[in-house]
């Protein structure tokens, strides 16, 4: 079949050619006629070597004894003598008539629009022999996985077995729908996952449709829209329809807020194509026409967005949570994604649970890819605790960079920088312990100090956030005491340590001045930036408290952090000294350090 559409492109390509090279001889004429001049002309014909002439508007056309042609560039009226000439050395001569105009008209317009008739046939008769239907833009983009369907199951998902639970009913359901019927009950037309990227909603959909072993519809929300009005209506339509002759069966729209965002907030208003494909969906969920036996599966990550009339019984009757893992959730999903890895000690994998808190399970897999890789470049025919903890470190803060040069002056500064965030974080009460300390460059960051929490926490109190505002502006208050001086290093320090203040002031109602109350406006225009389109809810007075709060709240964290550095210069120089020379020190080794430190003072 390739081959034929291989052939039958030439041959069109060959057509167009031969079109094209005969058009060009009708208007330019014949190649293989000479070139000559008025003067050579002239003498060639007092010569008696010229037999015919035809003399037209702008042309002298003729041919020799010998048979040759010749042409001329020639204006009518140039020269009057020319035909006595000619008659003189009896050269047979005649006047060309004037071309038809009908002919020039045909050459101007009508080539053109051969041209582009001929183009998008040509590319018609492409798309369709290629199978890409191009002009069918109304179909369905939905991929059906039938026989080949995905193989996914609730075994190769880890940490969300509430979810899966939720999910069993309506895998029941598609199984043994008359169990149900029987006893008049509706199974929920539709579910929505919701949850932060990469915590594993389109793997759920897929475990769904392979314990349930019914066809599988999986389509983006962004492939209805198109800039063709009336298009994502049309695929609508034709998804419900092809879904009802599989009934029953699951359509999967994954990032479902490309299509089903809030009406009205568009520029387009009411005739915008996003909401008219919109409108359909919401007539082919809940309509006159009851879709028996489709279960629709939508994902996204920005549930706040949505139209209200999408959420509504009927609709997506369920609204079903895929949240952050915790740490038995985590050392599930390890392992998962560690059966076809060889481990050097299998029971690592729930070390790595504790040290990861706040990582989904994508980042999860990508920490174990990461380990094999590493192990991998080394030569190593299993993964050890080693490899896995400096893949967790570059899914952290990206690889290392050991060819940047830093000087020993740099090098003191990021090291004292580092250390007087450990520091603060060891002599404040309740905080979480460090783990490491580095001053190995990694993607932007000249230095990192790694702090792993004990537990997972759900709520964090109000000294907590202090802990973690004083422990953030650490680096700065060490670098102005111990090396008198303040650099650029502390910058995303700042950037952190206001975000919280802000936080426990307008949204957290920590603020002792301000009071209990929420500034946070959640009513935003969702088609424009959330910062263009933040809309004020208090007055000039509020704000101006709200600013002289947060400050009051950094100012007092860093001189928090001030009184732990200045009440242990000494140690913090000692340690900031032996990280300079190892690069990189374990809470452990920091522990041994600031015990030799505190015996030696006690000395």
């Amino acid at each position: 079949m390739r081959n034929n559409n291989i052939i039958r492109s030439i041959a069109v390509y060959a057509i167009l050619a031969l079109i094209l090279w005969g058009l060009w001889q009708l208007i330019f004429g014949s190649p293989g006629a000479e070139e000559i001049t008025y003067t050579q002309f002239k003498e060639f014909v007092k010569q008696d070597k010229v037999a015919t002439v035809e003399i037209g508007e702008s042309e002298i056309s003729g041919a020799f004894k010998d048979g040759k042609e010749f042409r001329l560039t020639f204006k009518t009226g140039e020269d009057p003598n020319l035909v006595a000439l000619l008659e003189e050395h009896q050269v047979d001569y005649r006047f060309a008539p004037p071309p038809s105009n009908w002919l020039s008209m045909v050459l101007i317009y009508g080539l053109p629009i051969l041209l582009i008739v001929g183009f998008w046939y040509f590319l018609y008769r492409q798309t369709q022999a290629g199978g890409n239907q191009a002009f069918s833009f109304g179909k369905s983009r939905a991929r059906l996985f039938l026989d080949e369907r995905p193989r996914v199951t609730f075994s190769d998902v880890a940490g969300v077995d509430e979810v899966k639970e939720e999910l069993q009913e309506e895998i029941e359901f598609l199984r043994n729908p008359k169990k149900f019927q029987q006893l008049g009950a509706k199974i929920p037309k539709g579910v929505l996952l919701v949850g932060p990227p990469g915590c594993g909603k389109t793997l759920l959909a897929r475990a769904v449709a392979g314990e349930a072993g019914v066809p599988f519809f999986s389509v983006s929300g962004s492939e209805f829209v198109e800039m063709f009005v009336g298009v994502g209506a049309s695929r609508v339509r034709d998804l419900f329809s092809q879904a009802k002759k599989y009934a029953p069966c699951i359509i999967f729209i994954d990032e479902i807020d490309a299509v089903g965002r809030l009406r009205g907030a568009g520029l387009g208003g009411g005739h915008d194509e996003r909401e008219q494909t919109l409108n359909q969906l919401l007539v082919e969920m809940d309509g006159f026409d009851p879709n028996i036996g489709v279960i629709v599966i939508a994902a996204t990550n920005r549930p706040d967005i949505l139209d209200p009339a999408l959420l509504r019984p009927g609709r997506f009757d369920r609204r079903v949570v895929v949240d952050y893992p915790d740490v038995n959730g985590r050392e599930a999903i390890l392992r998962v994604h560690a059966r076809n890895k060889p481990l050097e000690n299998p029971e690592d994998l729930k070390i790595v649970a504790q040290r990861t808190p706040g990582f989904t399970g994508a980042d999860l897999e990508n920490v174990l890819n990461e380990a094999a890789l590493l192990a991998a470049r080394f030569g190593k025919k299993k993964i050890g605790l080693a490899e896995i903890d400096e893949a967790i470190e570059r899914v952290i803060a990206g690889p290392q960079k050991k060819s940047r040069i830093v000087s020993d002056k740099e090098k003191e500064i990021i090291a004292v920088h580092e250390t007087g965030h450990a520091l603060v974080s060891k002599f404040l009460p309740g905080s979480d312990p460090v783990h490491r300390i580095s001053i190995i460059s990694r993607g932007m960051a000249l230095g990192y100090t790694i702090q792993l929490p004990t537990e997972d926490r759900h709520l964090r109190t109000k000294e907590e956030l202090l802990n973690q505002i004083s422990y953030t502006l650490g680096g700065r208050v060490a670098e102005e005491e111990i090396l008198g001086e303040i650099t650029t290093g502390a910058q995303n320090d700042f950037q952190k340590a206001t975000d919280i203040a802000r936080k426990m002031v307008t949204e957290w109602g920590m603020s002792e001045k301000i009071g209990p109350l929420s500034f946070s406006n959640k009513e935003e225009l969702v088609f424009l930036g959330r910062d263009l389109t933040r809309e004020r809810i208090f007055s000039e007075a509020v704000a101006y408290e709200i600013d002289q709060e947060i400050k009051n709240i950094i100012n007092s964290c860093y001189e928090r952090a001030r009184e732990i550095i200045r009440n242990n210069k000494d140690k913090l120089r000692a340690i900031a000294q032996v990280l300079k020379q190892k690069e990189v020190l374990e809470g452990s080794e920091l522990d041994n350090l600031l015990k030799e430190e505190t015996e030696t003072v006690a000395v």
